[in-house]
This record gives structure tokens, C-alpha cells and sequence, in this order.
């Protein structure tokens, strides 16, 4: 049961109940007590004052046998245990009970007169608790006919007092106090258990069961709060929350077959593409065969000869537009071998300098020494920085600045090889760029829109990675990463 929330709830207002009703109680209980006692002493006070009134009138009338008397008569009831004088020495003089005279008096009383108290609970032969009280009896200017001049104790009036009714009393009253509190605690904690029971426990039983439905994929449960309270607010959230999610997934569902429906149109196109490549390819090469045949039978200056040289030039771009697609529908597979990336990038950035779009253009060269070799497919890797770089090349068409950069970078305890091909050129806008890896997007006017997702398709072919950073009218920089192998795969 102390697993459950609200058994601990329950529990802890019960112990707090109990701890406050308990201390109220015992504050009561003695207070009660205090009362009791005070009372108790007040009426012996009483009482034993007008004992010693009615003994001093009977001594200075010097009628002793009148003192007998009147110890006799008030020496029994209303608790009274035992009325009378004795001596400063401690010997029974008078007493309401006419056996005890001349015995000694007891010890407890005996012990409050040489201690000059005048009062004090003691135990009796019984166990019982008795208020014991002395008072010295003095002799005055109207006793020294009897008792010789000077004044001095003449003998000690004590009486002793029942409290058995008192306690008696105060048990009947603690009793009460006890059942009281028993029953008030005990209505209280079944109040406090009705209470979180119904207005706590069973809405959270519902809101688990209901969340254990949307769990299991049921998004149409809805509760009704019954409440305007912290539970009906926490069923109102769950219920928006339940719309918001349902909401989510239908755009969720609808999204992914949007992009299903584009896969599919997509894979057709591609098999259609590499249909028509296949079907173009060899007609394009009996026609750049024959055109080249044609172009030899004029002379040179020949006008005729220079529109020949231009259907060349058109039929190599198809031809390259055709491999491309061919390349993005069935790329091949890579062929690893290590390979230094310094190398492989000068060699490549040589034919770059080659183009003549590149003349515009300066290029910085910052390559780290001595970094680890990678395994890749060289002509696969050089494809991509080849793209790139011209890419960039051809992005500064009024000139502007290349920078290469390679570095050892070490990430989530891997090492990288890290390659920057940046361009100072109009960047792009985040729109554009969050689209250039997409088949078939592009800017050029004569691009086919498939070299960027083919070099994002190559570098993942190696285990790598292409991202791109770009900032319009601040440049481009694209950032190729290339794992670090100690060894061969496969070797010990």
C-alpha cells in the first residue's frame, strides 16, 4: 500500500491528525489536572481552616474535651482520612480517630512539620495518594494561662486528605479524552480517505487508463473533467495534448505519403531515365562519330566547320547529361584503396586551372602536412571535389577567390580527415541551400540538377559526409569529412 501515492497521502494526514489532536489533547489533560489539584487543595484549605478556627475558640475557652469532640465530628467524609494535634515532638495528642493518641505520629507528616512545609502528596499504607497538611498551632497572649508565657508551638494540627476521587476523577476525564480523539481521528482519516478516493485517486486511475490507450495508439480518447479543479485542468491538458498529437499524426501521415507518392514518381522517372539514357547513348555516339567525319571535309576558317565544332559541343553535354543520369539511377561501386588527400587534391585542382572559366579566379592552397591516409575510391572522391570545385568556379563569374583547405579534426573519439572547398562568390539564400542535394534542382540554366546529390550519394558511398554553409552575398563553403582507418579493413 505505500507504493500507492495516495495511501502515503492518507497516511501522512493521518500521523499529522493524530500529532495535533494528540498534543491539544494532553494540553487539555493537563490542564484538567492542574484544575483538579487546585481545586482539591482549595476545598482542604478550607476545610482544614475551619477545623483549626473551631479548635483555637474550644483550646482558649480551655475546653479540651470539646477539641476531642470536634475532631471526632469533622474527622470523617467528604475524604477526609484523619483529623489531629500532635506534639512538636511527634506524639498523638487529640485525633478524630481516639486510638491513635498517644501513638507517634507518621513519618511523612512528621517529615512536612520539621520541614516547614505545609503541605504534600504521600502515599498510605494502602498506596493510595493522600494531600497531607500541618499547620503549627502558636501560642498567643490568650494561651499563656495554660501554657506559659512566650510564644512557641504548642502542638501541630494535621489532617490528611483523600485524593482518590480526584484521580479517580481525572482517569474518567482521560478516558473521555481518549475516545474522543480516537473517534475524532478516525473520522477524520475515513473523511480524508472519501476525499482523495473520489476527488483524487479515480481521475488519476482514468487519466493513466487513458494514456495507456494513447499509448497503444488510440488517439480518439478524450475525458471528461468533472471538476474546475487541478484534476480537470490536468484532464483539459491531456485532451489538448491528444488534439495537438492527432493533428500532428494526420499531417504526419499525409507528409509521408506525399513523400511516398514522390519516391514513387521518382524511382519511375529514374527507370525511365536510364531507359532513355540507354537508348540515347548509342545514337549519340554514331552521331558525334559522323559529325566529326563531316567536320574533316571542310577546311579550316570554314564557316561550315564551325557549326559542325558547335553540334560536337552540344553532343558532348548531352552525352555528359546522360551519364550523369545513368550515374544518379545505379551508381557503381567504390573500389577502396588508401589514398593521400593532399595528392588526390592537387591532381584534381589541376584540371580545375584547366577550365576556362578559372583564369578569373585566385586559389589558396592551405593543406596540413603529414595527414593520415584515407580509404576511398580515388575516382569517386576526385568526382566530388571536381564538381565542387568548378561549382565554386563557375559561381565567380566576375572573379573572386578559391580557398582549399584540409585539416585532422577529432570528433566523438574518431579521427577525420576535413576538406574546405570555400568560394567568395553571391552565396545562396537558406532556401536554395536547403534544396541543392535535392535530384534534379538547380540554378544553371543548362545544369542538370543531379551532380550535388550525386556527390552527397559518393561521399556516403565512403563513409563520409558533404554539408554545406552559405551566406547570401558572403560566399559558400563546402565541407567534405572522410574517416581515419589505422588499418585495412579486414586485416588481424
Amino acid at each position: 500500500m505505500f507504493k500507492s501515492l495516495i495511501s502515503r497521502i492518507i497516511l501522512f494526514n493521518v500521523l499529522l491528525l493524530a500529532l495535533g489532536v494528540g498534543i491539544f489533547t494532553l494540553f487539555h489533560l493537563y490542564r484538567e489536572q492542574t484544575h483538579l489539584i487546585t481545586t482539591t487543595r482549595h476545598h482542604a484549605n478550607m476545610l482544614l481552616g475551619t477545623i483549626e478556627k473551631s479548635i483555637f475558640n474550644s483550646m482558649r475557652l480551655g475546653n479540651t474535651s470539646e477539641v476531642q469532640a470536634t475532631l471526632e465530628t469533622v474527622g470523617h467524609g467528604h475524604g477526609m482520612l484523619g483529623v489531629r494535634i500532635f506534639s512538636p515532638e511527634g506524639v498523638i495528642l487529640k485525633s478524630a480517630n481516639p486510638s491513635e493518641i498517644g501513638t507517634r505520629i507518621g513519618v511523612h507528616d512528621f517529615a512536612l512539620f520539621k520541614n516547614k512545609v505545609s503541605e504534600g502528596v504521600i502515599q498510605d499504607q494502602g498506596g493510595g495518594r493522600v494531600l497531607a497538611m500541618v499547620r503549627p498551632i502558636i501560642s498567643d497572649e490568650r494561651c499563656f494561662r495554660c501554657h506559659g508565657n512566650g510564644r512557641r508551638v504548642i502542638g501541630v494540627l494535621n489532617m490528611n486528605f483523600s485524593l482518590a476521587e480526584m484521580y479517580l476523577q481525572l482517569r474518567e476525564t482521560s478516558q473521555l479524552f481518549i475516545v474522543s480523539t480516537l473517534v475524532i481521528l478516525g473520522s477524520l482519516a475515513a473523511g480524508i480517505s472519501v476525499v482523495m478516493i473520489r476527488f483524487l485517486r479515480r481521475p488519476l486511475e482514468k487519466i493513466t487508463q487513458c494514456m495507456a490507450q494513447v499509448e497503444d495508439g488510440d488517439l480518439t480518447v478524450r475525458m471528461q473533467p468533472l471538476q474546475d479543479d487541478e484534476i480537470g485542468q490536468l484532464m483539459t491538458g491531456f485532451n489538448s495534448m491528444v488534439d495537438h498529437l492527432s493533428t500532428a499524426q494526420n499531417e504526419l501521415e499525409r507528409f509521408h505519403y506525399q513523400q511516398m507518392e514522390r519516391v514513387d514518381r521518382l524511382a519511375s522517372v529514374g527507370e525511365m531515365a536510364a531507359g532513355l539514357a540507354h537508348e540515347i547513348k548509342n545514337p549519340l555516339a554514331g552521331i558525334s562519330g559522323a559529325i566529326n567525319v563531316l567536320s574533316d571535309d571542310y577546311p579550316e576558317g570554314d564557316q561550315r566547320r564551325e557549326i559542325m565544332l558547335q553540334i560536337q559541343g552540344q553532343i558532348g553535354r548531352l552525352d555528359k547529361t546522360v551519364n550523369d543520369l545513368l550515374y544518379f539511377g545505379k551508381p557503381g561501386k567504390p573500389e577502396f584503396a588508401f589514398a593521400d588527400i593532399n595528392e588526390l587534391l592537387k591532381q584534381t585542382l589541376l584540371f580545375v586551372a584547366q577550365h576556362p572559366e578559372s583564369k578569373k579566379v585566385n586559389r589558396v592552397d592551405e593543406l596540413t602536412r603529414d595527414l593520415p591516409p584515407v580509404w576511398i575510391d580515388h575516382k569517386q572522391i576526385q568526382q566530388v571535389v571536381l564538381n565542387i570545385a568548378l561549382n565554386a568556379v563557375q559561381a565567380m563569374t566576375d572573379g573572386g577567390m578559391l580557398t582549399v583547405q584540409t585539416d585532422r579534426i577529432h570528433i566523438d573519439k574518431n579521427d577525420w580527415v576535413q576538406i574546405c572547398i570555400s568560394d567568395t562568390g553571391p552565396g545562396m539564400t537558406a532556401e536554395v541551400r536547403a534544396k541543392i542535394f535535392t535530384p534534379f534542382f538547380t540554378t544553371k540554366t543548362q545544369g542538370t540538377g543531379l551532380g550535388l546529390p550525386i556527390c552527397r550519394q559518393l561521399m556516403e558511398n565512403n563513409g563520409g559526409s558533404l554539408e554545406v554553409e552559405s551566406e547570401l552575398g558572403k560566399g559558400t563553403q563546402f565541407t567534405l569529412m572522410l574517416p581515419v582507418l589505422n588499418d585495412r579493413p579486414g586485416r588481424g
